[in-house]
């Protein structure tokens, strides 16, 4: 699978909001499930949100839930994370990545691939 490649990122006061986009290329694509991942400074990579490969199902972090909302459109090979309501813990690198195995959705990293460079979210006054 062709690698992942995220944009969207920036700077932003808290409370505002970004909308980060994940666009893949080939057939697969469409077909497969995509998680958003973040790593603040310091410490490890962690689950923020993913997706299943028709929209038809979601799964989102406890820390994010209600304020993240994660969703696709696959003519477009384009997966979005819109982030509302954003605090300073939130600043991050967030990378998306595909998944590799097994039909729900998994918060583990172990189970994804092709993982993007990122782009970094800054959320500071």
């Amino acid at each position: 699978q062709a690698q992942l490649v995220e944009s969207g990122g920036g700077l932003v006061q808290p409370g505002g909001s970004l909308r980060l986009f994940c666009v893949g290329s080939g057939r697969t694509f469409s077909k497969t499930s995509v998680g958003w991942f973040r790593q603040r400074a310091g410490k490890e990579r962690e689950f923020v949100a993913a997706i299943k490969w028709l929209g038809d199902g979601q799964l989102v972090a406890h820390a994010v839930k209600g304020r993240f909302t994660i969703s696709r459109e696959n003519a477009k090979n384009t997966v979005w994370l819109q982030m509302n309501s954003l605090t300073p813990e939130d600043t991050a690198v967030y990378y998306c990545a595909y998944q590799t195995t097994g039909l729900d959705l998994y918060p583990d990293p172990a189970y994804y691939a092709s993982w993007g460079q990122g782009t970094q979210v800054t959320v500071s006054s």
